[in-house]
């Protein structure tokens, strides 16, 4: 071979690309966009999440302001495309104001159990040893009740409201991720990237924080989203039963329960708040799945 075709293909090495650069994120993602399913979900959240934020922009009628005359209108009815509720007030400007106060107490106590059971099992799998015992020994104490009969228990002892119902759901929540952190870290805090940072001097903190974290967030994250929809179903029993929102604030469990009463004049309307809770909860839970199917690289 020749000393110029030699160099041409040196240049043509170093010009090109390279192959695979993609990470393992990159990858997920890719997949993930390529899911129809998970799409559709996100495209009807983001649409939720969205009216939500934006509704007082929206130039909606007032949720607040009802009026006997116009009480239980059919879906379809002229300036009230949902109807209304059993106070007259329209049904569209609720469901949507409502969507706010729902999506908090649905999404702020897996955030903070999130937090709270990453850190508890991060620690419980790395440390081990009686560390391990103590924080999963405690932990187990919540399983022996039921989820939605410890939610209530804990909120009626704090009483009803907004924050106590967030409250109470990340009690709930908090063993359940713990156990799924501390499994994930058990499994990876003998790897040999592990061993190399304690090789290396690197103390606990840092191995946790800076070689443990982004393996484990994966799987945590995955399961923390499919809590979601429990959590919204949870959240809006608790607002149902009285232990949640107080009236006249909109939010969906509250509206179900007001609504109950007209079940057998309105139905269609009175469903409206079941059929939210239903496809955000049904929405988070499918995006979830499609998150774990592209998160497993090996199928």
């Amino acid at each position: 071979m020749s000393v110029g075709s030699s160099a041409m293909n040196d240049s043509a090495l170093q010009a090109a690309p390279p192959a695979n650069a993609r990470g393992y994120w990159a990858t997920v993602g890719r997949r993930i966009v390529r899911d129809k399913v998970s799409m559709v979900c996100v495209a009807i959240l983001l649409l939720i999440f969205l009216s939500a934020l934006l509704a007082p922009y929206l130039h909606l009628a007032d949720p607040y302001q009802g009026s006997m005359i116009r009480r239980l209108r059919h879906i379809g009815t002229p300036n009230y495309p949902l109807g209304t509720d059993e106070l007259g007030r329209d049904m569209l400007a609720r469901l949507i104001y409502g969507g706010r106060l729902s999506l908090l107490i649905g999404i702020s106590p897996v955030i903070l159990a999130f937090g709270i059971g990453t850190m508890l099992g991060l620690i419980a799998g790395y440390v081990g040893g009686w560390v391990n015992t103590a924080i999963m020994r405690t932990i187990d104490v919540f399983y022996a009740f039921p989820s939605v009969l410890l939610a209530i228990a804990i909120s009626g002892a704090l009483g009803a409201g907004i924050t106590n119902s967030i409250v109470s759901l990340t009690i709930v929540f908090v063993p359940q991720i713990t156990r799924v952190a501390e499994s994930v870290t058990t499994g990876v805090r003998n790897r040999d990237f592990v061993e190399a940072a304690r090789a290396s001097g690197a103390n606990a903190f840092t191995i946790m924080r800076a070689h443990m974290l982004g393996n484990v967030l994966g799987p945590i994250f995955v399961y923390a989203t499919g809590l979601i929809s429990v959590s919204m179903i949870l959240a809006a029993g608790l607002s149902f039963l009285g232990l949640g929102t107080k009236p006249p604030e909109p939010e969906w469990g509250l509206m179900l329960n007001t609504l109950r009463t007209a079940i057998y004049v309105n139905p269609w309307v009175a469903a409206l708040p079941g059929v939210m809770i239903f496809a955000v909860s049904i929405c988070f839970n499918l995006l979830s799945d499609g998150l774990r199917s592209a998160m497993d690289i090996r199928s």
